[in-house]
């Protein structure tokens, strides 16, 4: 479960004026007189102030979310012409109203408990209206959370704290192929909205450790020129969460792309990467290697036939470099 995938229905804010008036109806009926118009003012604003202040505090602080998850949120709310920092302030908008409406049933509960029982009751419905000026003030911003909250919860279930391979090249190279191989079975590998694409999520396991690999189709599979802004910011995510990049290119020619371009992209890729915290390993790849071998490359791999692919997992894995971290013994 991602860190967004747990937060609640964000309410309307007619919702929410009148859930709290029709308790506090209740909440009156059971008592008289000044009581009764106290009781109302009471739970009607502990409602508004709770709820609205609940919508803010069940956001994670973005501040101490993992970058990967930082820039990825900003790639995914872009969709809804919004950003982390847009965001920001439309919760700090809701927290804001929570905090006045706490504020005005401070200020009426020692008004009406010094009135008369009319005058408690003319008091009541002030308090009321004003409960519900500052709530319908922040509909928008609402509306805005509510959105951002059903574009996040589809974000990709990835662990930032585990080892991480990111699987770049053009189309039709094999990358998909590659990670259905090497992740025992497509069944494994599960397939994500992610900006305007999609990411294809799998696991393998090396001497108890779990590593991810990611495909990236739509993102890292094309020049920085070809992708539009959202793209651009999660490639960003991308940078972050990489422990190393495994560029499959096919030299056979029968991808559709030139050899000379695949380079080129690698190229790219590789400084993308190494301007990184870490320089992060990037390791090319000749895929379709029974067909030809024509290109420099770190590995030589065919998954059709199977030829060299545990070979380039093993180099991955060693690229990573992961470790456990024991418990120091004093």
């Amino acid at each position: 479960m991602t860190i967004f995938e747990s937060l609640p229905t964000t309410p309307r804010s007619e919702e929410l004026i009148d859930k709290a008036f029709s308790r506090a109806a209740r909440a009156g009926n059971a008592k008289h007189g000044i009581e009764a118009q106290e009781s109302m003012l009471q739970t009607a604003g502990n409602i508004l102030s709770d709820n609205l202040g609940n919508v803010v505090t069940s956001w994670p602080d973005f501040d101490l979310v993992d970058p990967f998850y930082r820039d990825l949120a900003d790639a995914i709310v872009a969709r809804e012409d919004l950003d982390v920092d847009a965001l920001r302030q439309h919760l700090n908008e809701v927290m804001w109203a929570s905090r006045q409406v706490e504020n005005i049933k401070q200020e009426y509960h020692g008004r009406i408990r010094n009135a008369d029982p009319d005058t408690a009751r003319k008091l009541r419905k002030q308090a009321f209206a004003r409960y519900a000026d500052v709530t319908e003030s922040v509909e928008d911003d609402l509306l805005a959370i509510a959105d951002a909250r059903e574009e996040l919860r589809t974000l990709p279930d990835i662990r930032p704290d585990e080892p991480t391979i990111v699987v770049a090249g053009y189309p039709n190279v094999g990358k998909s192929s590659f990670v259905n191989r090497v992740t025992r079975a497509s069944n494994e590998v599960a397939t994500y909205p992610f900006t305007t694409r999609q990411l294809r999520v799998g696991h393998f396991e090396r001497d108890r450790i779990r590593y991810q690999l990611v495909d990236t189709p739509g993102v890292l599979d094309r020049p920085a020129e070809e992708r539009n802004a959202i793209e651009s910011q999660a490639v960003s995510a991308l940078v972050h969460l990489a422990d190393a990049v495994l560029f499959i290119a096919d030299a056979s020619g029968n991808c559709g792309y030139p050899l000379s371009s695949q380079l080129e992209l690698r190229d790219e890729i590789e400084e993308l990467f190494a301007d990184a915290d870490g320089d992060i390993p990037v390791l090319t790849v000749c895929n379709k290697s029974d067909e030809s071998r024509e290109m420099d490359a770190d590995h030589y791999m065919s998954v059709e036939t199977d030829e060299g692919v545990e070979e380039v997992l093993d180099a991955a894995v060693e690229a990573v470099g992961y470790e456990f971290e024991l418990p120091y013994d004093r």
